[in-house]
Formats: structure tokens, sequence, C-alpha cells
């Protein structure tokens, strides 16, 4: 089977550019995606994350396992990544968050040339269609849709209150002209039509419309296996569908879209990576490239629960599952509600000190008692603050467990590993500790879940014992025109022809709030490169 491009992985960046490349009816496109369809009622309806987010069962979720992190008392951390066409953006909160604009242009100065905040800010509003409609920071005619809640819960409010007590202001748009504040997301949601309150995943934006185009041919329940080269040059890849193996042949271009833990994972199984990891593994060193699996970075994230002493908030008790039994007939028929809610309503973006030049933490807060990603089940109405430290100075990698390319990848974060991290994330906990004891959230406030003694070493125990990851898993293919960098700022990879990264693995460095948008507006961008009508 000939195509002109394949794509390795229907994610958030795969769907978005199967759907752009497509665009032109003389090209033909092959989008490989190992989950399914990604259209089911658990993806489209907000509220069912927590079914999603625990990988138990694994229902659209890779549910990967970190190495035994040392800073984390050894324990393994979870990583929950989307399985399905739209990839983690079909079963994350949906929260629509493109960072602080700095961000981008220390890209740039890191060697990411034209990924400077001016330069991809047309690619951010090319993809949104906010119900806010166009002006100077959005667009409202993008495909992914942008919807602000319309019901969120009134102790979201009360946050954002007890929040302004920390002189942190409110806002109404973390993407306008500063990131500062605390106020409600805007998420990733249709907000008009016959599908409104539905999850508008990348694929829901993107792919699902365009699935009749005779030029898009899309497999999934299939799993890349391996990149053919010809020497210096990618001409195909493996795939396994069922109990075939297919071989696909690209007459332009192999794109890997798998992800920060899928992609270096499929180059290191083709024979592409650091020698030493590969020879580790009887593969041939095809392509030696040092930097393939080097730089992972993620959000590390301390997670503060209370019970509700009022039952507004969610639980997973008689009564509380009998709301949500309401809730979701009530979204059936409206699109709005509690079912429509993405649990993590309110958010603020805060600084650890006046030294610091921009924020340099976060506060997701959720509706409900959120432990071990929704491994451990707690039946209380509550409610739960995430913080996270917003630039890491911790990095990672990610290898192989195996050359079987049906075994998970090896991720080890290193979370905590730079000290830094640690004194970050016990001021940022320090500063949510005195938030919680606002008399604007006392009518909620119960009995706190795992408490320690308010010393600095109990809270840093506390936070050995609890945190982990908030799911933003970037940099495994970074760009650059260094030794290390896997992938020029074209998103092709140093060294070979005709194959390109093009995902949240590409990211020099991690950006200050979450990652969706950011990792669509990576793929707007690649869209155009490969068809040349934009330059590095």
């Amino acid at each position: 089977m000939h195509f002109d491009y394949i794509i390795a992985g229907g994610g958030s960046a795969g769907s978005v550019l199967a759907a752009r490349l497509s665009e032109d009816p003389t090209v033909t496109v092959c989008l490989i995606e190992a989950g399914g369809a990604g259209r089911d009622i658990f993806i489209r309806a907000p509220a069912l994350i927590v079914a999603m987010v625990s990988g138990r069962p694994p229902l659209h979720n890779w549910a990967l396992h970190t190495t035994p992190q040392p800073a984390l008392n050894g324990r393994r951390g979870f990583q929950p990544r989307g399985k399905a066409l739209g990839g983690s953006s079909a079963i994350n909160a949906m929260l629509y968050m493109r960072g602080h604009p700095s961000d981008y242009d220390e890209w740039a100065d890191l060697g990411a040339t034209g990924w400077d905040w001016q330069s991809v800010l047309p690619y951010f509003l090319r993809a949104e269609g906010n119900a806010r409609g166009t002006g100077p920071y959005h667009n409202g005619s993008g495909p992914l849709q942008v919807a602000d809640q319309l019901y969120p819960r009134a102790i979201s409010r009360a946050f954002i209150r007890a929040m302004a007590e920390l002189q942190v202001a409110e806002t109404s748009d973390f993407n306008g002209p500063s990131q500062d504040g605390a106020g409600l997301f805007q998420v990733t949601q249709f907000h008009h039509g016959a599908r409104k309150g539905e999850r508008c995943s990348a694929a829901a934006a993107y792919l699902h419309p365009v699935l009749g185009r005779p030029n898009l041919t899309v497999l999934t329940h299939s799993t890349a296996e391996k990149i053919v080269l010809d020497g210096k040059r990618a001409t195909g890849l493996i795939v396994k569908r069922g109990r075939k193996r297919l071989h696909l042949q690209a007459r332009r271009e192999v794109i890997v879209s798998a992800g920060a833990f899928g992609s270096p994972q499929l180059l290191l199984l083709s024979g592409i990576g650091p020698e030493a990891e590969l020879r580790a593994h009887g593969l041939p060193v095809l392509h030696a490239l040092q930097g393939v699996g080097q730089n992972l970075q993620d959000h590390i994230d301390y997670t503060i629960s209370y019970t509700s002493l009022r039952r507004d908030t969610v639980g997973l008790n008689p009564r509380g599952l009998l709301r949500l039994a309401k809730a979701a007939l009530h979204w059936r028929k409206t699109g709005e509600g509690l079912f429509a809610s993405p649990m993590a309503e309110a958010c603020a973006f805060f600084r650890s000190s006046p030294a610091q030049p921009k924020p340099d933490l976060q506060i997701h807060f959720l509706i409900g008692i959120v432990d071990q990603h929704m491994r451990k089940l707690h039946f209380a109405d509550g409610f739960s603050t995430h913080v996270c430290v917003l630039r890491p100075q911790s990095r990672g990698t990610v290898g192989l467990n195996s050359a079987n390319p049906a075994a998970p990848p090896r991720i080890d974060p290193a979370f905590l590993s730079n000290p830094a991290d640690m004194a970050a994330l016990m001021a940022g906990a320090r500063l949510t500790e005195t938030m919680l004891q606002s008399p604007e959230l006392a009518p909620w406030r119960g009995t706190r879940l795992y408490p320690h003694d308010g010393s600095d070493d109990g809270l840093r125990a506390a936070i050995r014992a609890h945190a982990d990851t908030i799911y933003h898993p970037v940099g495994t293919c970074r760009m650059g025109q260094d030794p290390l960098a896997v992938t020029a700022p074209d998103l092709t990879v140093h060294g070979l022809e005709n194959l390109r990264v093009v995902d949240a693995s590409v990211m020099p460095r991690l950006i200050g709030g979450n990652t969706n948008a950011p990792t669509i507006m990576i793929a707007e961008r690649a869209a155009d490169l490969i068809r040349g009508t934009e330059s590095p």
C-alpha cells in the first residue's frame, strides 16, 4: 500500500495533520492509530473523564507507569495517555491553555528558530473556534471549539475569591494579555449546535468531519512497529493490524506523532537513537542520534484534598451518584449542567515570590476528591487542589524495556531530582495550604486527606508520598541545532530524509501551562511546513 504521507499516531497532533494534509486532494494520507475511533459516550461526556483517567480498566488509556522514582519514596508514577483518535485530548480535562508568551521566545533562543511567540500565535488562532468570537487574542472560526463554562460550582468561584486574599487577582482570560490570576478555565468543548456540551477532542474538531475524504485512510486498532529506512531515507512503516503486518510505503514522508513517550519509542525500535540504548536491546544502529528519549520534562504536582460539608461537589456515595445520574439525563437533553463540567473548573497562575518574572506555579481546582489519579476511591463529597511547578529543572528519559514493540516504553521522569523543584513545590504547597484556610471555603471545608505536622520536614515527606504527574510530558525528540537535538526547526529528524516528528516531544522546554493546545498549534504549523507554505 502506497501513500504520500503516513502518520504514526492519531492523537492530538496526528488528527490535526491528517485533516490538514488531506485538504489537498492531489495527495494521499494514511493515519495509524492503536486505539479506536474516539466517538463513544465516555469520550463525548466531559464528566466521564473519571471513568477513563484511572486506567482501571484501561478504557481509551495506555495506563503507563514510570520506573521507581527515588525522590518519591521509590513509587512508580502513573502516566495516563489517550489511546483513541484524538489521543490524550480524548481523555483529558479539556483545559484550553497556551502558556506564557515568553515560553516560545525561549524555544527560539534554544535553537527552535521560527517558534517564537509572534510566529506561533497565528497557529493558535487558526485552530481556535472560541465562543467569545474574534479579537486580539482569540479567533471564533477555527475547528477547535473553545467554550466558557456556563455552570461552574459555587465552590469554584469561592476558590477564586480565596486566591484574591493572597493578592492573586481574578482574571477572565488566561490566554489574554496576562497569564497571572485566578479564574475559570476555558475548555475544548462544543458550545453550539447539536453537540453542545460534548468534548471537542482534536479528532472531533479536525478528523471526524473529514473521514469521508477519498484521499484519507485511517487505520484504527493498528500499531506502528517500525519505520522502514533505505539508507538514510525513511520509506515506510511496518504496522501490526490484527494478526497481520502491513508494509505501508510513503512516497513523500513518514511523520511520527506518537507523543512524548511513543515517538522516541518508535524511533528506537527503528534503530534510530543512542547507540548504547539500541545495542542493549539487540537492535541495529541504523542512525545514531544521541538525543532520542532524552530531555523528558513533566509538571510535578502535589494534591491537597478535603471532604466537603456541602453536597454541591462530587462524591461517589449513593446521594452523589444519584445526582450524577440526574445530571447525565439533563446533559443528554440540553448539553448543560454538572455532566458538562471538566471537573477541574478553576485555575490560578501565581508566583512563589515577587522576584519571579512570571508565574512559576499553577493550581488546578477540582470539584471532587482525586487521589492517585482516581485509582484510590473515596466516597465522600469533596474537593481537591493540584499545585504544580511550571518550569521544572529535573530532566528524565524515555527508553525501551524491550525490543518487542508491544512492550511499554521505559519512562523515567526523574521527578524532583533537581533540588530546585522540591523547593518550588514546597513554596506552592504552602501558599495553597494558606488559601485553603480562607473563610471563603469554610462552608465546604471538612477533613483534610493526608494531613502533615506542618513542619518543612512533614511537608517534604507528604510531597514524597503523594506527588506525581499532572499529565504534561514533553521534550523527548526536541527541536534544536545542537548535537543532542533530535529534530530541526522544520521538525525533520537530523541526518535523515523524509522523516519528521510532530507532537509534544519536539518541545525544547516545557511551557508554563497545560500542553494540549500547544500540541495542536505545533501540528497546525507543521502542516504548513510540510506543504511548503511556511518556512522554519
